[in-house]
């Protein structure tokens, strides 16, 4: 068993070398020479202007990111003040996996219903609007970007290497309604420009949930693949798309067998490689696969064999140990394991020993520990780089909402590796996918003169 645990265990030299690698990998995503192979994107998001709470007005926000979406009337009051009016709306089945020019038909439908509850419809204004579209883009300006590839159950024809800011405003304009579609944004930049209204020494957002990633403000002459202006601000938030750190093999040696297992099942493997041993989607996987392999090697659960010799448990399915659990058996202190016990006789271990329970907890500790100092490690490595004396981390997820433990690891890990002079703190996102996206949307459209124009760098 000790040595299974020891396996997931990462020493602080390790970190330190993770460290240099990744901040090696962030420059080779910022290098126009070497950002084709970079495993570590480094996107601009064409996003300069940071909120300070004074802005005012009424924005619309569209989040889209699954078979569910959401409409959102934002009024900023200024002093920091955010009114908030949303709906829910769903993405039919036949939608998500018909015609593209359907789904953005349906999005315009939906957000005149929106604008007609909210009476927006003939108020002679112009609504700008913030378009979050959480799957993987090439973005080329503020307010244009190209869908690479589907994920998450959609598969609509026409749509890839399309344009979807353009896809939706022209839906918006055969709707005859008066939004324009200003920004579209990332869940991470969002959060981070959320956050920034109420607190504008927000310089990092970072997303801890069923996925991972993680933006920052950078230096315009560190971005060699910036292609916009160089006016005021000379700086741009960049989407790191740090889950595919590792994609390239230079974590292999932090990696378990563990891990591997959950890479090869998974619909994407050799990809987000970093993720797979942070976020929400795999943590519960990967206790799952050390608990199994515990059990078979029947060091977990004796005497739990039914009478065709083997174990009636979900444990022996994939996600059979839902993430949810590990937060569950770390919040049991003390002797009891309550909670502990509860989790493992809903998969089916009736009366687990003191024994079993102390080892299950001992796994969920060490899986989620490893994932947050991996997290550490990485804020670290933008904090250092930035070398802002203070600075606040916008975040949001259920790992970081939810899992007793994980920020507290991950600050743990980072008192050790950030610069001594330089302090951070932690600002919960609220609504950084409506918010955030609204807020960018209104940034654009109060300096549209700055908003950044495509041209040939050679000019400069």
């Amino acid at each position: 068993i000790e040595k299974v645990i020891a396996s997931l265990k990462i020493t602080d030299e390790q970190l330190q070398h993770i460290m240099h690698t990744l901040e090696d990998e962030m420059n080779a995503g910022l290098s126009p020479a070497t950002h084709k192979q970079a495993s570590v994107k480094m996107f601009p998001s064409y996003v300069r202007h940071i909120p300070n709470g004074t802005e005012v007005g009424q924005i619309l926000a569209l989040d889209l990111g699954g078979t569910n979406f959401r409409i959102l009337l934002i009024k900023l009051h200024g002093n920091s003040k955010i009114e908030l009016t949303s709906k829910i709306f769903v993405v039919p089945q036949s939608v998500m996996i018909g015609d593209g020019r359907h789904l953005f038909r349906h999005l315009a439908e939906c957000l005149s219903d929106f604008m007609k509850r909210e009476t927006l419809l003939h108020s002679g204004i112009c609504y700008p609007l913030g378009f979050t579209f959480s799957f993987p883009c090439k973005q080329e300006s503020l307010s244009s970007a190209r869908l690479t590839a589907w994920t998450k159950g959609f598969n609509c024809s026409g749509v890839v290497n399309e344009d979807v800011v353009k896809l939706l405003q022209n839906a918006i304009n055969e709707k005859g309604i008066n939004v324009k579609c200003a920004a579209l944004v990332n869940d991470t930049v969002g959060t981070l420009m959320a956050c920034a209204y109420k607190d504008p020494s927000t310089a990092i957002g970072l997303i801890l949930g069923t996925g991972t990633n993680a933006c920052y403000i950078e230096d315009l002459d560190k971005v060699g693949t910036w292609d916009g202006d160089y006016n005021e601000p000379k700086q741009v938030i960049i989407n790191m798309e740090w889950g595919a750190f590792g994609d390239n093999g230079c974590l292999n040696h932090i990696r378990t067998k563990y891990d591997e297992e959950v890479d090869l099942s998974s619909i994407n493997p050799g990809k987000q490689i970093f993720e797979k041993m942070i976020s929400g989607m795999y943590m519960g996987e990967i206790v799952r696969l050390i608990i199994l392999d515990l059990l078979q090697q029947e060091l977990l659960f004796l005497g739990h064999r039914d009478t065709y010799g083997d174990y009636k448990t979900p444990l022996y399915n994939r996600g059979g140990f839902y993430t949810k659990f590990v937060s569950i058996v770390e919040t049991d202190e003390g002797i009891k394991f309550s909670n502990t016990r509860r989790v493992l006789e809903d998969i089916g271990i009736r009366n687990p020993t003191f024994d079993d329970c102390v080892i299950v907890q001992h796994i969920c500790r060490q899986v989620s520990k490893r994932a947050a100092r991996l997290a550490g490690a990485g804020l670290a490595v933008l904090i250092n780089r930035m070398g802002k004396s203070n600075i606040t981390i916008g975040v949001d997820g259920s790992l970081y909402r939810y899992h007793p433990r994980f920020k507290r690891n991950m600050e743990r890990c980072m008192e050790t590796l950030v610069h001594k002079d330089l302090k951070f703190k932690w600002a919960l996102s609220d609504d950084g996918s409506g918010k955030g996206a609204a807020l960018v949307a209104c940034v654009a459209e109060q300096n549209s003169s700055e908003v950044p124009v495509k041209h040939d760098k050679t000019t400069n």
